[in-house]
């Protein structure tokens, strides 16, 4: 099987290691190549159509919507009826249509299937991918999905695994932005941050996240798993959705606020820990 990676960042260079560890024949393209250039063994392509051209099966991997439609527009030149392209990318849900119609217009099976979980699972071949789209497109994704993740879930049609993805998310980004809150107001009334780890350890109110992000918060380690500008973007992609259903969000909401004020104070690039110091700007 040959696959086309479009997209080396945080998670797709993680993705890219273990398809390539599995075995697969891949080649990958970055907008800068050098990121895709430092993943050893990996053929980088100059362009995403010399990528995709002649590959079974083409992953976007890339931060938005816009992101992922214009590189399949570049691709275009390399593209046949019959690929499979499984988009893995978080984009929301209001750019689905735009890139069906690009599949559609290309005979290429499309396969909704965006992955939970940041740079350490992905590193480690653990991700959840949460994959909507045709029966048929099930088992040639097998050894692809297999090889990024622990565990596959195929939830209906395309669009099912980016309404999930939302909704984790959702739940996710609550917890960290409460767990930066409540570190930023223990350092304000000079409570010891271990105490509050311990007593939320020892009952129903912990989670290996919680503790992870706590620990970051406390060790001023934000290496990036999972950036803050990032956390802000799918903020606002859970915000348009739940807009267009109709549903008020007034806890993301104050969390997309938060993100937006730890980015503007050069925390942008950090993990999403760091939205602890929108309490202090």
């Amino acid at each position: 099987m040959t696959v086309a990676l479009l997209g080396t960042g945080i998670m797709g260079a993680a993705m890219a290691r273990n398809l390539l560890a599995a075995g697969l024949d891949l080649r990958a393209w970055n907008r800068t190549r050098a990121k895709a250039e430092a993943v050893d063994g990996l053929k980088v392509a100059g362009t995403p159509a010399e990528a995709a051209e002649g590959a079974d099966v083409i992953i976007t991997m890339l931060n938005d919507g816009a992101a992922v439609r214009q590189a399949m527009e570049q691709a275009a030149p390399g593209l046949r009826e019959g690929q499979i392209w499984a988009q893995m990318s978080t984009v929301g849900l209001a750019p689905l249509d735009g890139l069906v119609e690009i599949a559609d217009r290309h005979g290429l099976v499309f396969v909704d299937a965006p992955v939970q979980g940041s740079r350490r699972p992905a590193e480690q071949g653990q991700l959840i991918v949460l994959a909507s789209g045709p029966d048929g497109a099930r088992e040639p994704l097998r050894p692809v999905f297999d090889a990024v993740g622990k565990e596959t879930l195929w939830l209906g049609p395309a669009g099912a695994g980016s309404g999930l993805k939302l909704v984790t998310n959702t739940w996710a980004l609550t917890l960290i932005s409460g767990v930066g809150e409540a570190l930023a107001l223990a350092k304000a009334l000079d409570v010891d941050p271990q105490a509050f780890r311990d007593v939320v350890g020892a009952g129903p109110m912990n989670s290996a996240m919680l503790q992870q992000k706590a620990a970051a918060i406390v060790d001023g380690d934000f290496a990036p798993t999972f950036t803050v500008t990032n956390a802000e973007k799918d903020t606002r992609l859970i915000g348009e959705a739940a807009r267009s259903a109709g549903v008020r969000m007034d806890v993301i909401e104050a969390a997309r606020e938060r993100f937006r004020r730890a980015a503007l104070a050069g925390h942008g690039e950090e993990d999403m820990a760091a939205g602890y110091f929108a309490s202090f700007s």
